[in-house]
């Protein structure tokens, strides 16, 4: 059976990626994994990176012996696996990842910042904050999303994947991104589909940003195609 990991969004965890895992469990040896500072995991000093979930990422996989592993990565897991099959060649078999963000600068950058204020949430979304405090518990929910506030600067300023860098890639990689996410383009989704050596691009029908709000069938199902 094959070694599949499942790696969540920014401010997210595990636990969200749980009934994905729960329909793939007869088909793959699944791992899910927090990253750093996320799901109650404790919060490092240092700025959260991509550079640094990649590492956990690879950490898990040197431990579990688990190279060559498929991975599955949501909206910013997406990216770190990318990044890690840009950087660290033969670690990763397939990549597949969903709503992950591309197209990065000060402008959009801040434009998501925005909707990161603790205290704006807690005014406006009182049930989506007791939501983020129970996830990251006993961890500071309002510090995991300056940290991410603050990763999400440094992205805007400096894209961690450049073009060039899609170019060099040559895992077999599914981009999907669904036709009614507010956050990720089905443009920039493709363009790196298409920078890829082995790149594929699906748009996903009915289908908002938010994993929660994603159908479990729908993905699976795409997860099934790809991967097998």
């Amino acid at each position: 059976m094959k070694d599949l990991i499942l790696l969540h969004g920014a401010i997210g965890s595990s636990k969200q990626l749980e009934n994905i895992a729960e329909t793939l469990k007869n088909d793959y040896r699944i791992t899910l994994l927090n990253f750093s500072g996320h799901g109650g995991k404790k919060i490092p000093e240092e700025k959260f990176s991509i550079e640094m979930f990649a590492d956990d990422v690879l950490y898990l996989l040197d431990k579990s012996r688990k190279d060559n592993a498929d991975i599955f990565g949501y909206s910013m897991g997406g990216y770190a696996a990318l990044y890690i099959a840009r950087h660290y060649p033969g670690k990763l078999n397939r990549v597949f990842t969903l709503g992950t963000k591309f197209n990065w600068n000060p402008e959009i950058s801040q434009k998501e910042i925005r909707m990161l204020n603790p205290e704006k949430i807690e005014e406006k979304l009182p049930e989506f904050a007791d939501e983020l405090k129970e996830r990251h518990s006993p961890e500071d929910w309002k510090i995991v999303l300056s940290k991410t506030s603050e990763m999400m600067t440094d992205l805007g300023n400096k894209n961690t994947l450049s073009d060039e860098d899609f170019r060099l890639i040559d895992n077999e990689v599914m981009i999907t991104v669904g036709d009614s996410d507010k956050m990720v383009s089905s443009e920039e989704s493709k363009h790196v589909s298409e920078l890829l050596i082995n790149g594929r691009f699906m748009l996903l029908p009915d289908t908002l940003h938010p994993i929660e709000k994603v159908s479990v069938e729908l993905i699976t199902n795409a997860f099934r195609n790809f991967f097998k």
